[in-house]
């Protein structure tokens, strides 16, 4: 039984990347040649942004990962480390580089991402049997899919036999979408992984229930579909139902969804309602969208709480 004194445990397996930002008025078409205003190096990764996000909020996070032996490596390490994430299980990986991300962003916040995996494709089954005991400990693991398909379903095969909770982001979702995949405690798509996953459309509510449902019936104990300004959509025993989102002036739409993820993880352990953790986690998300960067975008506990309080 968990101590509900002690800060939730969480355990986040998956990609550390440095980040490669450019700021520009719009996304170049194909062919033509744009000015962009300013580049930046910010240390990121969907599995590293949910260790800081679940560590802003309150949790005692340990990151089980890869980097590479070049100067990005050390650095990548470090930041975690500044957030309060538990590096002892990132592993430096020799002749090889460092994950990296080149992402463009617009004027509107939106932003276009290519990823070079590096490191993050080594990360193995045989590491993850490595630190079972730190899954076993744990309440619960996040996943994402910005490491090797067979490396997450073990990780949901070991988390499963020790009930483990397990939130997985299905980012960047895969062409071929295996049922093993989706047998864990919550999902959480955007619309385009939404429809990617299911193969059904996703252009209205109507259309993203029938989405979710299919991901539940298919394993997910509950599904919970990002849908930007609209907010979330959660789909699970009880039906669907559509949990709005916090308005906001958005600046940076780049790591939203990963703090909406890492908070809503720390909400969900702490009081096992998943609505309060969504408000929360939406909380969180809005807060990171005004904000430029990955990991230095992210709210703290305090002021996740009076955003989330202000408005509920």
């Amino acid at each position: 039984m968990r101590d509900t004194l002690a800060p939730p445990r969480v355990v986040v397996v998956g990609s550390i990347n440095m980040d490669l930002v450019v700021r520009c008025a719009h996304f170049p078409q194909p062919g033509e040649t744009i000015a962009a205003r300013s580049l930046q190096e910010v240390s990121g990764g969907k599995g590293a942004n949910q260790a800081v996000s679940a560590a802003c909020a309150g949790g005692n996070v340990s990151m089980i990962g890869r980097v590479g032996d070049d100067a990005f490596g050390g650095r990548l390490i470090q930041g975690l480390k500044n957030f309060g994430v538990n590096c002892d299980s990132v592993q430096p990986t020799a002749n090889c580089e460092s994950g990296l991300a080149l992402i463009s962003v617009e004027d509107s916040g939106q932003n276009a991402i290519m990823i070079v995996a590096g490191a993050n494709g080594r990360l193995s089954a045989d590491d993850i049997e490595t630190f079972r005991q730190l899954i076993q400990t744990s309440d619960a693991v996040l996943l994402q899919l910005e490491t090797p398909l067979a490396t997450v379903l073990r990780v949901i095969e070991i988390a499963r036999e020790c009930e483990t909770r397990v939130i997985l982001d299905p980012a960047p979702a895969p062409t071929v979408c295996p049922d093993e995949l989706l047998q864990v405690d919550l999902i959480c798509p955007n619309e385009q992984e939404a429809a990617q996953l299911s193969g059904l459309p996703v252009e209205s509510l109507e259309q993203i229930e029938l989405a979710a449902r299919s991901l539940y019936q298919r394993g997910a104990r509950h599904v919970v579909i990002t849908l930007g300004a609209q907010g979330a959509y959660l789909y699970d025993d009880q039906g669907g139902r559509l949990i709005p989102a916090f308005a906001t002036t958005v600046v940076d739409t780049t790591a939203a969804g990963d703090a909406f993820v890492g908070a809503l993880a720390i909400r969900w352990i702490e009081t096992d309602d998943l609505e309060e953790a969504i408000r929360f986690g939406n909380a969180a998300g809005s807060i990171a969208a005004t904000r430029l960067g990955a990991q230095p975008s992210m709210g703290s506990r305090t002021e996740i709480e009076q955003l989330w309080k202000s408005l509920t």
